[in-house]
């Protein structure tokens, strides 16, 4: 069993359907489509945001990052914020 798949095991059902979705995109237009202007790419962004804080808050943090990258945008280093101690 790979990593990934361990990490699947841990995830919701909507989680895992929309970590797949992702990940099939990657593979489809990996190097087809231009540069991500930030690191990691906004499809890594999305789903580390999934595995570590779940479907609800990971989609907010990804359309967020989404909504962030335009031509007017920022670029460069922005990670995943860290989840929050309960």
């Amino acid at each position: 069993m790979t990593a990934t798949c361990a990490h699947d095991h841990r995830l919701s059902v909507p989680a895992r359907v929309l970590g797949k979705a992702i990940r099939g995109y990657q593979s489809l237009f990996a190097g087809k489509v231009s540069p991500c202007r930030y690191v990691p790419s906004c499809s890594s962004y999305a789903l580390e945001a999934l595995e570590g804080h779940g479907f609800v808050r990971g989609s907010w943090l990804s359309v967020r990052r989404l909504g962030r990258c335009h031509p007017w945008g920022g670029h460069g280093w922005d990670p995943v914020p860290e989840r929050k101690a309960a």
